[in-house]
């Protein structure tokens, strides 16, 4: 990985696991904890690619499983996260443009239950029987919720952040665009047929200024 990405990713995941540890591990919410760890792993992967995501998500899980007041097995939530940044990975956009809001909502549900069941799994290989006494149904349910409603506030901001560290064209021609490409995709799945229809009108518009042109000019011949 570039030096820009591991300083990013470092700065981000320290961030997201200091706020989920001394805040929203203590609002005793029911159910699961909002997990800001896994959502940003999952906007880095979506950036970085599947190879890139493995190594985000390792990292990430690794500081978690050594953070107190972790109370499992080192390498655990390590293990679950390199799974999921792999497969998040998979899922990025070739033309790096969210256009609608159903595709990364998708991998957020899905990450949110794949996670709970792999760390369960995990867990159950090792003799920790917590998600049986907790209840899993309810786990995986809470966890995908409150991934779902955290998600369109924490994805979005860590792709752009990580396009604008890549000096990514896409991010570098303004807080506009970058919206638009990212934001604006998360909060409605209509935004790129409009932009594209808006292109399309420009164009159309540009060569009707074109032809005009042209045909003043051999309306000026003429005349001579």
């Amino acid at each position: 990985m570039r030096v820009n990405r591991i300083l990013l990713s470092t700065a981000l995941v320290v961030v997201a696991l200091v706020i989920q540890v001394s805040v929203l591990a203590r609002l005793h919410l029911p159910g699961a904890v909002p997990d800001l760890l896994l959502l940003t792993v999952l906007g880095l992967a979506m950036v970085y690619g599947h190879v890139g995501g493995a190594l985000v998500g390792f990292g990430a899980g690794l500081l978690a499983d050594l953070a107190p007041p972790a109370d499992h097995a080192a390498g655990r939530y390590a293990l679950v996260l390199c799974v999921v940044g792999y497969f998040a990975g998979l899922v990025k956009p070739e033309n790096g443009r969210l256009k609608s809001a159903t595709g990364p909502m998708a991998v957020v549900v899905a990450a949110a239950v794949g996670s709970t069941l792999l760390y369960a799994g995990v867990g159950a290989l090792v003799g920790d029987t917590a998600a049986r006494h907790v209840g899993l149904p309810g786990l995986l349910f809470s966890a995908a919720l409150y991934d779902l409603l955290l998600a369109p506030f924490v994805v979005p901001g860590v792709m752009w952040l990580a396009r604008r560290s890549d000096n990514d064209p896409l991010a570098e021609t303004g807080p506009a665009a970058g919206s638009g490409d990212i934001s604006t995709g998360w909060l409605s799945s209509g935004t790129g047929l409009r932009i594209g229809s808006q292109r399309g009108l420009g164009s159309l518009k540009a060569r009707a200024r074109t032809r005009s042109a042209r045909v003043g000019r051999i309306k000026g011949v003429k005349r001579l």
